[in-house]
């Protein structure tokens, strides 16, 4: 795959992120933290777990553009595990659950706005992220991930988990605005 088409999917990808939890700061509070059981998350939840993996991977990915030795390429092509990494990430129609690590998952978080503010300037953070990394090799220049310090994965990759694990989540709370809307009607 061309590089810059990679970055350009990838930009579109976030940027559709960051319109749909806009479109969220008009929502009213209890809308934004309502949930149909204990164990399920709310909008502002899935946001915040969001949020929480956006605080390992943003300064990750700025130090790792920040330091590479690697200048860009035209072709990207992914690695066999963050291929796999990424696939999992991608929103489907029928979603596959995952458990979530007990640090990343924010259930019986008190939220408020500042989540949803916080996770706006980290979609902002990507887009600028994506726009430096034109200038690396996407393939040479590597990221640790937040699983394990011994595994490291292209950065193309990495962008990729990132940014689909949001689309998964954005998909998630579109999914809890639908039900929380149908009753309250």
């Amino acid at each position: 795959m061309l590089s810059k088409d990679l970055l350009k999917d990838l930009l579109e990808r976030t940027q559709e992120n960051k319109n749909k939890a806009e479109s969220f700061t008009h929502l009213p509070l209890e809308i934004l933290n309502w949930k149909s059981s204990p164990d399920s998350w709310s909008v502002l939840e899935c946001l915040e777990h969001l949020n929480r993996y956006g605080d390992y991977y943003i300064p990750e990915i700025e130090k790792r553009i920040a330091t590479s030795q690697h200048r860009s390429t035209e072709i990207f092509k992914s690695g066999w595990l963050g291929n796999y990494f990424a696939k999992t990430m991608l929103p489907q129609e029928k979603l596959n659950k995952m458990k979530t690590f007990k640090s990343m998952n924010p259930v019986g978080s008190e939220l408020n706005m500042d989540t949803l503010k916080k996770f706006l300037s980290q979609q902002q953070a990507i887009l600028n992220l994506l726009d430096k990394s034109k200038a690396v090799d996407l393939n040479k220049t590597k990221t640790g991930i937040s699983i394990s310090k011994w595994i490291q994965l292209r950065l193309g990759d990495t962008f990729r988990v990132v940014i689909y694990h949001n689309q998964r989540h954005m998909a998630q709370a579109e999914r809890v605005l639908r039900e929380a809307s149908r009753l309250s009607v």
